[in-house]
């Protein structure tokens, strides 16, 4: 089978030289089978085609003899300007998808293509205005999240300023602290200098306080 294959591509050709083992068997065996469902999809199509084309050959015999029993008229009788407006109506039809060219037709597709073309603005209209508020929220958004920056940004700086004080406020209590306590010791020590020193404690400021009251 591969080998009748190839010798209907290269035809008169020569078949080139290849290697003949399993691997290159099953590989042009894969590319037969793929060439002969492709030539049948071409067929098909083909086939397809030409039918299609008879249908539409009737379908013009159908619409001539129509055209020339109706109004005796014929495409070869028509006038470059006949030709033009006949081509018109027919592409108008084709635009419109209408099933004939009578002015019901017509009517009926421009009806139904203006309510679709009412529907689609007033569509675009609720986009155009959902879309407007949603600028609107956008915006107001942004707005809101500068100025939460800005109140942060505020608040840090105070907060730094406060943590200032504080570290001034604490080093201040610290060295009262220190102060305090510096002058209990002086003060501790005077004492017991004064009563090593046989100081009498009636002559103290405190003694002489609690005398005078």
């Amino acid at each position: 089978q591969v080998t009748l294959w190839l010798k209907k591509i290269y035809g008169n050709r020569p078949v080139p030289q290849y290697e003949v083992n399993a691997r290159t068997i099953d590989i042009l065996y894969e590319l037969v089978e793929c060439n002969e469902a492709r030539d049948r999809d071409v067929s098909l199509l083909i086939e397809d085609m030409k039918q299609k084309a008879t249908e539409y050959e009737a379908e013009a015999n159908y619409l001539q003899g129509l055209l020339a029993e109706s109004l005796g008229l014929s495409l070869s009788s028509l006038s470059s300007e006949g030709t033009s407006y006949l081509s018109v109506l027919v592409n108008s039809a084709v635009t419109l998808e209408t099933k004939d060219t009578s002015l019901a037709s017509f009517f009926s597709a421009i009806n139904d293509m203006t309510s679709e073309l009412y529907a689609t603005e007033s569509k675009n209209r609720e986009m155009e205005l959902e879309l407007s508020n949603l600028r609107k929220k956008l915006t107001a958004a942004v707005m809101l999240e500068k100025q939460l920056e800005e109140d942060l940004k505020k608040t840090e700086e105070l907060l730094e300023v406060e943590k200032a004080k504080a570290d001034s406020r604490s080093q201040n209590l610290k060295f009262l602290r220190d102060k305090s306590e510096d002058l209990k010791i002086r003060i501790k020590a005077a004492e017991e200098q004064l009563a090593a020193t046989g100081l009498d404690q009636s002559l103290t400021h405190e003694s002489l306080v609690s005398l005078s009251e």
